[in-house]
């Protein structure tokens, strides 16, 4: 079979500091589309791509205790929505549409077990399963309910709910009757919400909307926000830790300093991992796809069209550029 134009993202060398459209570059690859005989791998076809901000930690030399990280000249790899062109595995065929890990290009061979889920619901955009239905919908989920063990009434504040992950959790809090505050103007019928740009004494500003403490923080975004939050927690709080977006681009990270908080108000803070929570996936969305049916959860995408546009869209996760979750549309269909 002959070979076919491949448009990839490659990562040009590995990034200090914060990354740069430049240190990205789209070229013109080429691929057969054909499973090598005798291989369990799976050819898709990309078609959409996933913006995440643990790709910058990718991006960097270090290896981050086991995380991995690109490989200069090579296509970036992170979470998208495919459909299978040939398949030598067989639980997938042609024309199945499945999430998991993919490349940033149009076709991607893959081995079988980077594909996490085959996609069985269609009445919703295929485009959720790299968000709500997807990764950050688990992260949401799992996070709050799981580590944050939330009860009715509490008081839940959250970092970074513009993006893809924070919009959910404000609203599955709400779910469960808890007060919930934003950390920016999102409201998605949220109590509350302040553009933390705009406040200049971070650790006044939350005892002005959690007067009482917090029970819940779902943290996103570490450094001085983590340092003001651990001052208003309540006694017994829990923080459930998924990501330090403000962190991930600095050479010298951030000091907290109120972390003697944890004892004194015997708070629980837990980081986790979501690729270790997939095992929910099926009860994930028995919960959440009927509120998505009947409109009681929304979802706010920021969608950009075309690879080459991939890098500008990936690097805007970092300055707070997008409005809900950054998807990169390679191909409709």
């Amino acid at each position: 079979m002959a070979e076919v134009r491949n448009k990839q993202v490659v990562l040009r060398d590995y990034v200090v500091g914060f990354p740069k459209e430049s240190d990205m570059n789209t070229v013109e690859g080429r691929i057969t589309l054909k499973v090598p005989e005798g291989s369990n791998d799976v050819l898709l076809k990309n078609l959409y791509l996933s913006c995440d901000p643990y790709m910058r930690i990718l991006m960097s030399k270090i290896d981050h205790e086991g995380i991995g990280s690109y490989t200069p000249g090579s296509p970036l790899t992170g979470l998208g929505v495919s459909k299978v062109k040939e398949s030598g595995h067989p639980d997938y065929k042609k024309g199945d549409l499945v999430w998991g890990m993919t490349k940033w290009e149009e076709f991607s061979l893959v081995p079988a077990t980077q594909i996490h889920f085959k996609i069985e619901h269609t009445d919703v955009p295929l485009s959720y399963y790299t968000g709500i239905l997807g990764m950050p919908g688990m992260t949401a989920y799992a996070g709050f309910f799981e580590v944050g063990s939330p009860k009715k009434g509490e008081n839940v504040f959250i970092s970074a709910a513009s993006g893809a992950v924070g919009q959910l959790v404000g609203q599955f809090a709400k779910l469960t009757g808890s007060y919930v505050v934003d950390l920016l103007k999102n409201k998605l019928g949220f109590d509350g919400a302040f553009n933390y740009k705009e406040e200049s004494d971070l650790d006044a500003t939350l005892k002005r909307y959690f007067p009482e403490g917090i029970d819940i923080y779902f943290e996103n975004v570490g450094g001085k926000t983590l340092d003001a939050v651990l001052l208003n927690m309540r006694f017994h709080g829990r923080i459930p830790v998924c990501g330090m977006i403000s962190q991930y681009n600095l050479t010298q990270p951030e000091g907290v300093t109120n972390l003697a908080n944890l004892i004194f108000k015997q708070i629980r803070m837990e980081g986790f991992t979501v690729v270790k929570l997939y095992h929910l996936y099926s009860k994930f969305l028995e919960f959440v796809l009927p509120h998505i049916r009947e409109g009681k959860v929304v979802y706010v995408e920021d969608i950009v069209e075309g690879l080459e546009n991939g890098p500008a869209a990936l690097v805007g996760l970092y300055t707070g550029r997008n409005v809900g979750k950054q998807v990169v549309v390679v191909a409709r269909d």
